[in-house]
């Protein structure tokens, strides 16, 4: 199922991107389209390579990746700005997907 997600995160991630590029209303919503997309994508590669070894991690990093991006995503659709302070919620998921992942690795 992880992987079944992250594919779909990373084709998510990579429409946003596309979408920043070529239909953004505005500079600051195509930011938001960029920087979502981004951490999106490298959080979904990363948990599909992580997936076999340490599950925990791969799902915190998904997790991250959509929290944080789609609340950006959803402020540059037009969505009240107030959104963005759920945005470090999913950085703080990635934050504490990475660190579990080097707990793992350290454990052997």
């Amino acid at each position: 199922m992880i992987a079944v997600l992250a594919a779909l995160s990373a084709a998510m991630a990579v429409a946003a991107g596309a979408f920043g590029a070529h239909g953004a209303s505005s500079p600051q919503a195509a930011e938001w389209l960029r920087t979502g997309g981004m951490y999106q994508l490298v959080h979904a590669v990363a948990a599909v390579a992580i997936m076999g070894t340490a599950r925990g991690p791969a799902a915190l990093l998904l997790a991250g990746g959509a929290i944080f991006g789609c609340t950006l995503y959803a402020m540059a659709l037009g969505a009240p700005r107030w959104l963005g302070a759920v945005t470090p919620i999913g950085g703080s998921l990635l934050i504490a997907g990475w660190l579990w992942l080097a707990w793992v690795y350290w454990r052997g």
